[in-house]
């Protein structure tokens, strides 16, 4: 599936910046700005599901190999630098080697999706399309009356089919055995992803594990200073 894109900057580096579940290119309001401000062109996606970007016929079609091969068929491989979000990282580790960027970033990715009553549930996001902006609010203390506003309206367009379709994953050992390319990994605190033990196991596998301090899942949103200073020297 080709994917909606959103642009900004008109620099020689390209940046490719993929959201997580729930989410569209509008959660990345702040970074993309700012990476063009940096010199880079910068290139966002809404995944199919997702924002302006299509839908599938059912849940069977919203497994990360499918939203790897949208990225790959939509996004220019040889980028600069590339930044996947919670599912955005997962999708974008599945494409890695086709992309080839120079540099990847993870931000909290969803590279372990526990099983059983405390692990991934689909249902559990489903219930997010009701949420009101007051719970919201709740549950991201951090985040700017604009964020909110955002995530509102990105929530709306998500179609929550998608959710099912990680089911298969659930349990499955979806940790990159290697970093393919010089390659960053940014926490929340705590990572209810990445766990100190698999934080270390990271490292031993190649990959720079940094933990944006107090921040929730959506560092960039809770922190955005915070997510912007972990990229220094990636960007």
């Amino acid at each position: 599936m080709r994917l909606h894109t959103t642009s900004w900057g008109s620099g020689d580096r390209i940046a490719l910046l993929v959201h997580g579940m729930m989410a569209d290119h509008r959660t990345w309001r702040r970074v993309g700005p700012a990476l063009a401000e940096r010199g880079y062109r910068v290139i966002t996606v809404d995944l199919r599901g997702h924002g302006r970007s299509g839908r599938a016929s059912g849940p069977e079609e919203y497994r990360p190999e499918d939203h790897a091969d949208d990225l790959v068929e939509t996004l220019p491989a040889g980028a600069e630098l590339a930044v996947g979000h919670s599912l955005g990282g997962l999708v974008l580790a599945r494409a890695l080697g086709r992309l080839a960027p120079k540099r990847a970033v993870y931000s909290d990715p969803a590279w372990h999706l526990g099983a059983g009553p405390a692990g991934y549930r689909a249902e559990l996001f489903v219930r997010g399309k009701s949420l009101t902006r007051e719970q919201i609010r709740g549950f991201n203390p951090h985040w700017s009356d604009e964020d909110v506003d955002t995530e509102m309206a990105s929530v709306r367009d998500w179609d929550e089919r998608s959710a099912f379709g990680l089911t298969g994953s659930v349990g499955a050992d979806l940790w990159p055995a290697r970093a393919e390319v010089p390659s960053l990994v940014t926490l929340a605190d705590p990572s209810t992803l990445v766990s100190p033990v698999s934080a270390r196991m990271l490292e031993g596998r190649g990959f720079t594990v940094r933990t944006v301090e107090k921040s929730g899942h959506t560092i960039h949103r809770d922190d955005f200073e915070g997510f912007m200073s972990a990229l220094d020297g990636w960007i």
